[in-house]
């Protein structure tokens, strides 16, 4: 008998498909952090100091691919590049602060 993939689970609930994009450990601080402005690999890198920067550079790229955040580079010495949300990372962020009220109630009720 054949194994499901992930994808077979993601074709019949559009929840795995959020889940897809945002499985990243870091996805929704990075998304947090973009919907207070662009920002520049380093601010985002000084804002998350746990976060390695080939982690960092890893979730941006998925982000990126998903159409969630958006990189501007600059043609300049020393290279600038910039991240923003897009319009589809917009659309995400209710969703975003739906989840975040959910965790402050979550944890004043486990406690």
């Amino acid at each position: 008998m054949k194994r499901k993939s992930e994808d077979d689970y993601v074709e019949n609930c559009p929840i795995g498909g959020v889940q897809k994009i945002v499985r990243g450990k870091w996805t929704m601080v990075i998304v947090f952090f973009l919907s207070q402005g662009t920002l520049r690999f380093g601010e985002l890198s000084r804002k998350m100091p746990q976060v390695t920067q080939a982690n960092l550079t890893k979730e941006l790229r998925t982000l990126e691919e998903y159409k969630i955040i958006h990189r501007e580079i600059y043609k300049e010495v020393p290279p600038k590049v910039e991240y923003s949300l897009t319009e589809l990372g917009v659309k995400f962020l209710p969703v975003l602060k739906s989840l975040e009220k959910w965790a402050i109630e979550y944890e004043k009720m486990s406690k």
